[in-house]
């Protein structure tokens, strides 16, 4: 296997579980998913801010608790998103699950329009607010129309499945891959990978989906934001989304690896969505395509690939 913290990966954990009186899938919510590196003026933050009318005064709440620093990020945020346009907006502490059980945080995360959530560690995110009041109110806010928006690891802890790691540190040490339960209001078997093109994360994504081939990986660039209402995403911001679908692969040696030079995928179905673009998570192709005389025959051919 490349990497070994995989314990907890794609089998559905107590959180996840969690019998809930409405499911995701009838949500009135949108997710604004941010690949990192935005700006307060950018096109993927001020999607944000239209859709949930934070500049007309509806409440807004961020969450810094990804951060290494909660308080610094706070303040930055506070002006970064008060730039944007955000008239009532409140970014409480939350560095403790002690912290994501406080009722009034809870209420008025409960009660927004808008919920941000910031950089940093995704690991450290869904550890602190999963299975937490916090973090159920982020669920029944999304569900009752709430337009819940998250950056990098903001982002990437939004999906059911998070992943982490696997690339080499500031001191020049390879992280170990960790893929495990996020906080789940993303559905459709995705993994989300940010700052995608800058990074170079490709080939994090090719060993993740290889080693779940279940999985489909959706690469964010950054100042770019996939917009997702129920199964529809739109691409908005300066540049694109790459996705990764292993549904179809015809070898793939991820369960005999060893070292990492050794991986060896056939027929991993890769494709770029761009700005403006729109893809259907569920049946994971373009909805232009699924749109044109053709889309019957690509629709028998991805459900019979699974």
């Amino acid at each position: 296997m490349l990497g070994s913290a995989q314990e907890s990966l794609i089998s559905e954990t107590p959180s996840n579980a969690r019998t809930s009186r409405r499911r995701l899938r009838d949500t009135k919510g949108t997710l604004v998913l941010i690949g990192g590196g935005t700006s307060a003026n950018g096109p993927a933050i001020g999607g944000f801010m239209q859709m949930s009318g934070a500049k007309e005064g509806a409440p807004i709440v961020g969450l810094t608790t990804a951060a290494s620093q909660v308080s610094v990020a706070r303040e930055m945020w506070l002006s970064d998103l008060a730039q944007a346009g955000a008239t009532n907006l409140t970014i409480p502490i939350v560095e403790t699950r002690d912290q994501a059980c406080d009722p009034k945080i809870v209420d008025s995360v409960r009660n927004a329009k808008g919920i941000f959530l910031g950089g940093g560690d995704q690991v450290k995110l869904v550890s602190c607010l999963s299975g937490t009041p916090l973090e159920e109110a982020i669920r029944d806010a999304y569900l009752d129309g709430a337009i819940v928006c998250g950056t990098s690891a903001g982002a990437a802890a939004l999906t059911k499945t998070t992943l982490a790691g696997n690339e080499v540190d500031e001191e020049g040490k390879l992280v170990e891959q960790y893929i495990g339960p996020g906080l789940g209001l993303l559905g459709y078997h995705t993994l989300v990978d940010t700052h995608f093109t800058q990074r170079r994360r490709l080939y994090r994504l090719f060993v993740a989906i290889a080693e779940f081939p279940a999985l489909m990986g959706l690469g964010i660039d950054e100042d770019t934001a996939l917009v997702v209402k129920r199964e529809i995403a739109t691409v908005v911001g300066k540049g694109g989304v790459t996705f990764v679908d292993g549904s179809s692969v015809r070898f793939n040696n991820a369960s005999d690896v060893t070292r990492g030079p050794e991986l060896t995928i056939s027929a991993l179905r890769v494709g770029i969505v761009g700005t403006g673009q729109q893809f259907n998570l569920k049946k994971r192709e373009v909805l232009a395509l699924l749109s044109s005389p053709a889309a019957r025959e690509v629709e028998s051919r991805v459900t019979s690939a699974r």
